[in-house]
């Protein structure tokens, strides 16, 4: 039987929370040399390299960001055991381990993931953000993650199993500043042509819908930006540098937070969200609340 080494897989945990071996160092009062020497033989013993060097730091690999889940799990249930050990361990938590989709907007995922916190029991809600839904998939697969958010379903061909639950679909609300919008707003859609309009990155698929539905309408608007983060072409829309598109759930949040205003809506532009899992039947009883409510009430 193969076992793991876990002083190893200590000194790998702390590297990978203080990105360099010398501030690793200071916290465990080790020498360098040291530490580095145990990562390797922790890289070794798996037989995956576990950090890439970016500039003077290190950055986790694919395979490093699974170890590391399942390292930084291990230590806080050696926590946990400790205080339970001494009487002092409250309720403990049920964990929810999340990827979310780098197009996906922001505000959304928070809507979705609320009502996991509203459970009636302690939930330790664990994020990881900003990849593609494909590179979830490997650690949904090893069940480092218990589901993905994402704006589109996984696609087929893809080498792990993986099951499409739809949350729910909205039209889209085109945003601008005010002076934008006021000059905008009559005779929408027509008045997108020769507009500047800022535009989600080649990775969305808003992006891609956004451009059939564009052609559709014969429009020629003027791409003066394109974004992989929604939230900063957000922002520059607040600035006035052009019109953007947005689910159209997040109207109010979005006057609210970037003082912008509505343009025109477009019900027949349909944007989908999806909890993706490695089952076919959800189980997780926060997953099921996301998805519950998700159908309930944010897409009713």
């Amino acid at each position: 039987m193969e076992w793991l080494n876990y002083h190893h897989l200590l000194y790998f945990w702390w590297v990978a929370r203080e990105g360099t071996v010398a501030r690793a160092s200071a916290e465990l009062r080790l020498a360098q040399p040291t530490i580095s020497g145990q990562i390797r033989q922790l890289e070794g013993a798996l037989g995956e390299k576990l950090f890439a060097r970016k500039g003077r730091n290190l950055v986790l690999t694919d395979t490093g960001r699974v170890v590391y889940g399942y390292a930084d799990e291990i230590f806080s249930l050696g926590r946990e055991l400790l205080e339970a050990v001494k009487g002092r361990a409250p309720q403990r938590p049920l964990r929810l381990m999340v990827g979310v989709a780098d197009a996906l907007p922001k505000p959304i995922a928070r809507l979705l993931l609320e009502p996991a916190l509203r459970l009636g029991q302690p939930v330790r809600l664990i994020c990881r953000e900003d990849r593609p839904v494909e590179e979830f998939l490997a650690e949904l697969a090893v069940f480092a993650l218990d589901v993905v958010l994402s704006d589109a379903p996984a696609g087929p061909g893809i080498a792990v199993k993986a099951f499409n639950h739809l949350l729910g679909e909205c039209g889209t609300s085109f945003f601008a500043s005010k002076e934008i919008a006021a000059a905008r707003r009559s005779g929408f859609p027509g008045s997108l042509d020769g507009a500047p309009l800022l535009v989600p990155g080649d990775g969305s698929s808003l992006r891609r819908v956004l451009e059939q539905w564009i052609s559709s309408q014969d429009l020629r608007p003027t791409i003066v930006g394109e974004f992989d983060d929604p939230a900063l072409m957000n922002a520059f829309g607040e600035d006035g540098v052009g019109i953007f598109a947005a689910p159209t759930i997040l109207e109010a949040e979005l006057r609210r937070r970037h003082q912008v205003e509505v343009v025109g809506r477009v019900e027949s532009l349909r944007q989908r969200f999806y909890a993706i899992s490695v089952e076919r039947k959800l189980t997780h009883p926060a997953v099921i609340a996301i998805r519950e409510s998700a159908r309930r009430d944010l897409f009713r």
